[in-house]
C-alpha cells in the first residue's frame, strides 16, 4: 500500500482502505451511519470544499454584499446629513448603535470558548467545529469594532480618541469604562488573530502540498506563506503545542474578562436598571449563549450543503446544544434576579424601570389607545420569548436531532440575545431619575440600514472564509484516525 508524506504526515494514498471506524453514539437513529475515516478521505473532504463552488454560493454572497451595500449607503447618509438623522436624541445617547456593538463582541465569544477552554478540558467533540468558530470570532470582533466609531458621528475623526501627547490638549479618561473598552477589545481581537493564524500552520502545510500535487502552483505559494515552512517534524510539533497551549491558556480568561468590561459601561453609571454587580456574569453568559446560537446558526447550513455530516455529527450537534441549554438558564435566572433587586433594593426609581420594561409607563399603554407601544416594550417581550422559552424544547434528544428545529430554535435566540441587548440599553435611558428627562426612542432606516449591513459584512466575510481557507481542523481530525503505520504493524 503506498503513502505520501503531506505536511509531514504520513497520508495514505487509498481511499477505501479505512484505518478507524468512528462510531456515533447515535447509531440507529434514522439519518445516522457508522462512518469510516482515514487520512486520504480527510484530506480530500477538506479540499473539495476549496474547489469551484457551486453557482448558489454567489448568489449567496450577493445577497451578504447587498446588505453591506445597504449598510454603506445608510452610513453615508448619516455622514452626510449628521448623527441626527439616526434616533439618538437626548436623552437616548445610545441606541442601535451600542446595541450592535455589545451583540458582536457577545458573538465572538464562541470561538474562544470553543477553541481555548474546551482545548485545555479536552472536549473531542470541538475538533469539527472550533476552526470555523474561531475565524466567527474574528469576523464577530472585526464588525463589533466598527460601531464605537460610526457612534461617534464623524469617524475620520476617531484618531482623537488614541492616548497619545498631542497639540490638541486631548487626553482619554482613564477612569471611563469607554477607555477600558478600547484596551480589551484591542487585545481580544489581537489574541484571537494570533490564535486563529497560529492554528492554521500545519493545515496550510497540507493544503500547500495538495495544491502542488494538483498543479495550483499559484496557490502553493499563497499556503506556503501561512504555512511558514512546517515540515511536521517533531522539533516543530512541540513547539506548536507548546506554543497553542500558552495561547489557549491567555485566551481563556479573555472569554470572561472582554465582556465583563463591557458590562461595566453600564454597570459603572448610576442610572437606574444598569448600576447593578450582576451585569459582569451575566453579559458573560449571555455572550456565550449568543456565541454558540450563531456557531449552529451558521454551521448547520454548511454541514448540508457541503455534505459533512460524518464530521459536524448530531453528537457534536448534542453536545454544543447542551451548553447552550446551561447558558440559558443562566440567563433566565439573570433575568429574574433583575426583578427581585429592583424590587429588595426599595428604589422607586429601581421599581419605576423594572416595571417599565414588561408593562409601559404607568400601565397607560395600549395597542388602539393614546400612548404607543414602545420600542423597548416589545424588546422585552421578544427577549424573554427567545431567551427563556423558545430553548426549552432542545430538553428532548429528539428535538436536539433535529437539525432544522436546532437551526430555528438558534436563530431565535440570536433574534433574542440583540433585544436583550437592546432592552438593556433603551429602557433604562427612556426613563431617568426625573420625568422631564424622559423620551421615546425609535429607530429610523438609517439606523436599520447599519445593522443590516453588519450582518451582511460578517456572513460575506464567513462566506469568503469557507472557500478559502479550510473550516475544520484536518490536522486533529486526523488525530481521530489510527496512524497508518501502526494499523500495518497490527496487521502484520
Amino acid at each position: 500500500m503506498a503513502s505520501t508524506t503531506i505536511g509531514g504526515t504520513v497520508t495514505e494514498t487509498s481511499s477505501n482502505r479505512p484505518f478507524r471506524e468512528e462510531i456515533d453514539e447515535h447509531k440507529g437513529h434514522p439519518g445516522i451511519r457508522a462512518t469510516t475515516f482515514n487520512y486520504a478521505r480527510i484530506n480530500d473532504d477538506m479540499v473539495e470544499m476549496l474547489e469551484k463552488p457551486h453557482p448558489s454560493y454567489f448568489l449567496l454572497v450577493l445577497g451578504f454584499l447587498s446588505a453591506l451595500l445597504l449598510g454603506a449607503v445608510s452610513l453615508a447618509i448619516q455622514v452626510d446629513v449628521g448623527i441626527g438623522n439616526s434616533g439618538i436624541s437626548h436623552p437616548i445617547a445610545w441606541g442601535f448603535y451600542i446595541t450592535d456593538f455589545v451583540f458582536w463582541i457577545g458573538i465572538g465569544h464562541a470561538g474562544t470558548l470553543i477553541s481555548a477552554v474546551f482545548y485545555l478540558t479536552r472536549a473531542p467533540w470541538r475538533t469539527a467545529i472550533y476552526r470555523s468558530a474561531e475565524a466567527m470570532t474574528v469576523f464577530a470582533v472585526m464588525t463589533a469594532g466598527l460601531f464605537p466609531l460610526l457612534h461617534t458621528g464623524r469617524p475620520w475623526l476617531a484618531y482623537w480618541l488614541i492616548p497619545y501627547p498631542n497639540e490638541r490638549y486631548l487626553w482619554v479618561n482613564f477612569k471611563s469604562p469607554l477607555a477600558w473598552d478600547v484596551f480589551a477589545v484591542t487585545t481580544y481581537m489581537s489574541v484571537s488573530i494570533m490564535f486563529f493564524l497560529l492554528g492554521l500552520v500545519p493545515d496550510m502545510a497540507i493544503m500547500r502540498d495538495e495544491a502542488k500535487r494538483r498543479g495550483k502552483m499559484l496557490q502553493a505559494k499563497i499556503y506556503a506563506i501561512f504555512a511558514m515552512s512546517w515540515r511536521g517534524t517533531n522539533h516543530q510539533w512541540v513547539h506548536f503545542m507548546r506554543g497553542y497551549l500558552i495561547f489557549a491558556a491567555l485566551a481563556t480568561p479573555l472569554v470572561f474578562s472582554v465582556h465583563s468590561i463591557v458590562s461595566w459601561d453600564f454597570a459603572m453609571a448610576s442610572i437606574p436598571g444598569w448600576h447593578t454587580t450582576i451585569f459582569a456574569p451575566y453579559f458573560v453568559a449571555g455572550a456565550i449563549f449568543s456565541g454558540l446560537a450563531m456557531v449552529m446558526t451558521v454551521l448547520i447550513p454548511v454541514r448540508v450543503v457541503f455534505r459533512l455530516e460524518d464530521y459536524i455529527s448530531y453528537h457534536v450537534v448534542n453536545k454544543v446544544c447542551q451548553v447552550i441549554l446551561f447558558t440559558s438558564m443562566i440567563v433566565g435566572y439573570a433575568y429574574a434576579t433583575e426583578f427581585f433587586i429592583a424590587w429588595y433594593s426599595g428604589s422607586p426609581y429601581e421599581r419605576a424601570v423594572f416595571y417599565f420594561r414588561p408593562f409601559g409607563h404607568m400601565a397607560t399603554w395600549s395597542l388602539t389607545g393614546d400612548q404607543p407601544v414602545s420600542f423597548p416594550l416589545l424588546a422585552f417581550y421578544l427577549m424573554v420569548f427567545c431567551n427563556v422559552i423558545a430553548p426549552i424544547p432542545l430538553w428532548r434528544k429528539k428535538v436536539r436531532n433535529n437539525l432544522v428545529a436546532v437551526w430555528i430554535i438558534c436563530g431565535l435566540i440570536n433574534v433574542g440575545m440583540w433585544f436583550e441587548r437592546f432592552n438593556i440599553v433603551g429602557s433604562s435611558l427612556q426613563r431617568d431619575f426625573h420625568p422631564y428627562n424622559w423620551g421615546e426612542y425609535w429607530p429610523t432606516l438609517v439606523e436599520v440600514g447599519i445593522t443590516i449591513g453588519s450582518f451582511g459584512f460578517f456572513f460575506m466575510l464567513f462566506s469568503l472564509f469557507v472557500k478559502a481557507l479550510p473550516p475544520m481542523a484536518i490536522m486533529e481530525l486526523k488525530e481521530a484516525a489510527e496512524p497508518p503505520m501502526r494499523k500495518e504493524h497490527h496487521e502484520h
